[in-house]
């Protein structure tokens, strides 16, 4: 029989092994905002109201109010989330990127691009292009090159042997011919480059897309709903748009375009496949 501890002495201590299970916890930055929080904040510092918010970035008033309140339910999906968090935090002048890189990490991760097949099914088939008929040409060439030794051989045969040369006499005198002066070449137009865009009128807002890679599907309307463009462009294609306000754009497999906006290129971390809703006004792109 052992008299020592007794049981109880031996059982590992409650209260000393609570602690240290609470610190392996993570911790939380508690000075962070949230993502409704620093955008409201911004509003407030940039000295706009909700109804101008929406006015600038068309996004519904209702979904500006529920951002604020970091309720993202109302914008139709994560992908859109991002969208309506990109445009209300340029137009409150701030950067988008922690507000997305937060969202993300929020909600699981950045979503899976969209699928970039799908918009393209309903481009319209083109009809391949007529191949030239090389049986005609080589025909034509051979006919042409008969009738041209026929006449040849006919013109020169037709004197009997006789020359053509007239009756010897004084000729008159001969004039040098006198030289045309040459003309100056004209001096060569510049090519246009995508520099040109820099020259843009400052009284309305100017949209130039280029392809690099790939294709993508564009549409593009004005600042009162009216339709500029909807179709496919492939790589090396180009189009430019202007409005006297805002020109809203949505860009089916983003990653393959590059983008200028009242002459400056703007740089964002798109993808490939990815669908991105854009409005672009005359005072952008705005630093932030």
């Amino acid at each position: 029989m052992s008299i020592g501890n007794s049981p109880e002495d031996d059982r590992p201590s409650v209260e000393e092994d609570q602690p240290s299970a609470e610190h392996e916890q993570p911790s939380v930055e508690p000075d962070q905002p949230s993502i409704g929080r620093a955008l409201q904040q911004a509003r407030v510092e940039a000295g706009m109201t909700v109804d101008e918010v929406s006015t600038s970035t068309r996004v519904r008033i209702p979904i500006v109010h529920a951002i604020e309140q970091d309720d993202f339910s109302r914008s139709g999906g994560d992908v859109y989330a991002r969208g309506h968090i990109r445009m209300i935090a340029r137009a409150v002048g701030v950067d988008p990127a922690p507000l997305i890189a937060q969202f993300d990490g929020e909600h699981g991760g950045r979503p899976a691009p969209t699928p970039a097949a799908p918009l393209f099914e309903a481009e319209r088939i083109r009809p391949e292009p007529r191949r030239p008929n090389w049986t005609a040409a080589m025909v034509a060439a051979i006919v042409a090159v008969i009738g041209f030794v026929g006449f040849t051989l006919f013109s020169g045969g037709d004197g009997g042997g006789k020359s053509s040369t007239v009756a010897e006499g004084p000729s008159p005198e001969q004039k040098p011919a006198t030289k045309a002066p040459a003309s100056k070449p004209a001096d060569p137009k510049p090519e246009p480059s995508d520099s040109a865009i820099a020259a843009v009128p400052k009284d309305k807002v100017t949209v130039k897309l280029s392809v690099v890679e790939d294709k993508s599907w564009i549409s593009a309307k004005s600042h009162n709903g009216k339709l500029l463009f909807d179709g496919t462009l492939r790589k090396g294609d180009s189009k430019t748009f202007q409005d006297d306000e805002r020109i809203d754009l949505i860009l089916g497999n983003a990653g393959a375009i590059e983008l200028y906006v009242n002459g400056k290129q703007v740089d964002d971390d798109f993808k490939s496949g990815q669908v991105e809703r854009l409005s672009f006004t005359k005072g952008d792109p705005e630093a932030g």
